[in-house]
Formats: C-alpha cells, structure tokens, sequence
C-alpha cells in the first residue's frame, strides 16, 4: 500500500515547528550528556576499573534501548489516538525529573532508574517525527527527517560540550543545568505546541499495535516496509559501536580528558548536523533517496575501519568529515518507509521504527561494551577491536540494504 498526500495539511505555526525540533534537540542534549562524564560518573558511584565501567556503562545504554523499544510504539498510538500534543508535554516534564535523578544517584542503581527514565521519556522523538509526517506531504519528508537530524546532531553538540565542560566540576554538575533546560522547554512547549492531528484523522487505540513485537506483524501490510526495517535494524546495531565505547576507547587509547572527549563528541555533532541539516535535500535531489543511502553506508563503513587504525586525534577530527554521510541513513530510510504508510499509520510507523532501532541498539551498546571491556582487560589488550567488528558489520549492512533494492522490484 503507498500513503498518497494528504488534501490538507494543518497550519502550524513556525513557533511551533521550532519547539518540535528544540524538543528532539534536548532529547540528544539529554542522551548526549552522560558520555563525557559516564566513565567519571560511574567510576565515583560504583569504585571500578575503566574495564569495568565500561561494561556497566554497556548495560546502561542497555536498559535505556530496552525501555525505548517498549515505550516507543505505545507512545506512538497513544498519540494517533488522543493527539501528538499532551504525549509530546508529557515526555518532555519527565526528561527534566530523569536529569535530577541522574544529578542525585547515590548508587549505580540509581543510575540504571535515571536511565530507565531517560528512555521511557526519550520516546518523544516518535511522535516528533510523527507532528512533522502530520504536517509534511510525502515528497518533503525526505528534507523534513533531515531537519530532525539535523536538531539530532545539534543536541549532540551541545550535550557533550556541557558534559565535558561542566563535568570538569564534576560529574553531576551537568545534570542539573539539563535539568533547568528541560523545565524551560516544557514552559515554552505548553504556551506555544498546537495539535497537529485533527480529531477526524485519529483512530481507536488497540494495544496490540502497542506491543513492540506485534508492529512487526503489522508492518506486513505495507509493502516494501519490513526489508527496510531490517536494514535499519543492522545499521543501528553496529553504529552503536560508537554510544557504546567512545569515552572509554578515548581514555584508554589517547588519555583523553572528560573535556576532550566531550570536545570530540561535539564536533562530531556539528558534522552530522550539517550534513542531515543542510546536506540531506541537496543530496536526496542530486542522487535520489537509493543512492544517497548507499553513500551514507559506504561512509560509514570507511569510518568505522578508519578509528580503528587512528594514530591520534588529528585523524580523529579528520575521520569525522568522512563519517559525516552516515547521517543521511536513517532519515533516508525513514522516509523511503514513510511513504509506504497511510496518513493514519504514521505515529505507529514511528513507533515501530523506534522499536527497531532501540533493540538493535540494545544489543549492539551490550555487544561492543562486552568486547571493548574483554579486549581492554585482557592479556592481550586491544581497544580497538569494537571498530574492526563494527567495519565488518558495515560492510554486511550495505550488502544487505543492494540485496534489498535488488528484490523490490524497482520501486524504492
């Protein structure tokens, strides 16, 4: 089934477009944040080794997958049913009490409640994408998934700066000005967010299009859908190499500094969000949504083997800009599935999406935080083995996504 546009797509005021993109913005600030401080943070809460940090940081980024990938399509149809704007609230106020949490844990299991929290309130980003598929025909959402990105890589400029800057004060510190941040959003938010989705277009709430693992069955009925989820599914299984270990693979590697790792994070940022932000359009029209994906994956396959073999951070900083196309990847995708989804499926499209890639993430972030804390501790140490294993997944991913082109029939 492909989705046609809609007659009439409601007004929405700029104010508002920019608080939808300033929330996904403060979802990444948030998701951002705890890099350059999590191996300090840890370290100061639970007394343990890098090695060890790093596998407990591992099954933190674990449970924050895991409870995005249960919340996500819920968030989803709740909001196909009642509406985009009292969910979107919602998440926001939460992510403000998960940044207190994180700021006061006295223990590591008080880390893994802020975590828990952060991605149960992180599914915001779901029915973010789902206001901008409300108000967006389906030929401009290509461009309208690249902003989103774009507000994605931007909020990962600044978490990691305020983390590694702040966290120089120490590990907490940062919590409570994300904190402050995320109250201040949701003031803005509930004075100026419209409703997108007119009570006409909205549908009975079922709890088995809730049920994460019962999107994959519902997928089915849109063509063409599935096979694309798999490829999602593998790229975000291997590009959480990076979530996983960088603040970990920086200190072993290269003494990196909270301030340097958080500085390393921050330029990466400022890659991907010229890319998605200003690159996304111009490439989706110069090379078609296919290929603009294929030189995403081949990007970030050459990346992956580059940090691998880096010397030092001056072949860091330069294999950024050669990563900088794997950000055309997800909202690539996510638009080429997009348009295979009737107008009223959109928020459970989201959903289903957020359910992929939060699993794959989920056992990605544990898989590479269990080799990174093997290969570090062992007797033949080795922190780069994660970027090898994440190379070769690229390049299976890529595989993956021709093979899928190659069966569908000419329509992607």
């Amino acid at each position: 089934m492909t989705a046609t546009a809609s007659p009439a797509a409601p007004a929405v005021s700029s104010r508002a477009i920019l608080f939808i993109l300033a929330t996904v913005f403060l979802d990444m600030v948030g998701f951002g944040i705890i890099f350059p401080v999590l191996p300090a943070l840890i370290g100061d809460v639970g007394h343990v080794t890098l090695g060890q940090a790093a596998i407990i940081g591992g099954w933190m980024g674990a449970a924050y997958s895991l409870t995005q990938f249960l919340s996500g399509p819920l968030m989803g149809n709740l909001s196909d049913r009642f509406g985009r704007r009292p969910l979107l609230l919602i998440a926001i106020f939460g992510l403000g009490v998960d940044f207190l949490l994180h700021a006061l844990a006295p223990t590591v299991g008080w880390l893994f409640v802020g975590r828990v929290f952060a991605g149960l309130c992180g599914a915001s980003w779901v029915i973010a994408n789902a206001f901008l598929a409300d108000i967006t025909p389906p030929e401009g959402r290509g461009k309208a998934f690249g902003l989103m990105g774009a507000a994605f890589g931007l909020g990962f400029v600044i978490g990691p700066a305020i983390g590694g800057l702040l966290g120089e004060y120490g590990p907490r510190v940062p919590f409570y000005a994300a904190a402050a941040i995320s109250g201040l959003n949701f003031i803005f938010g509930y004075f100026v967010l419209p409703e997108s989705l007119p009570p006409e277009k909205r549908r009975s709430f079922e709890l088995r299009r809730a049920n994460p693992f019962g999107a994959f069955k519902v997928f089915r009925t849109y063509q063409g859908v599935l096979p694309m989820c798999a490829v999602l599914t593998s790229f975000f299984f291997f590009s959480s190499v990076y979530p996983a270990v960088w603040p970990f693979w920086g200190k072993a590697q290269f003494g990196w500094s909270e301030a340097t790792v958080g500085l390393t994070l921050a330029a990466f940022g400022v890659v991907m969000a010229v890319f998605q932000g200003a690159l996304t359009g111009p490439a989706v029209k110069m090379f078609g949504e296919f290929r603009t994906v294929l030189i995403g994956l081949v990007a970030a396959t050459l990346a992956a083997t580059g940090y691998g073999f880096a010397p030092g951070l001056a072949v860091v900083v330069a294999l950024m800009i050669v990563h900088g196309p794997e950000g055309f990847v997800h909202p690539m995708l996510t638009a080429l599935m997009s348009g295979r989804v009737p107008e009223n499926a959109q928020g459970e499209l989201q959903g289903g999406i957020s359910a992929l890639t939060n699993i794959a993430m989920l056992f990605g972030t544990l898989f590479f935080a269990q080799v990174f804390g093997h290969f570090l501790e062992g007797p033949r140490a080795d922190p780069n083995m994660a970027y090898h294993i994440a190379a070769v997944g690229m390049v299976m991913t890529l595989g993956l996504f021709l093979w899928v082109v190659g069966h569908d029939g000419g329509k992607t």
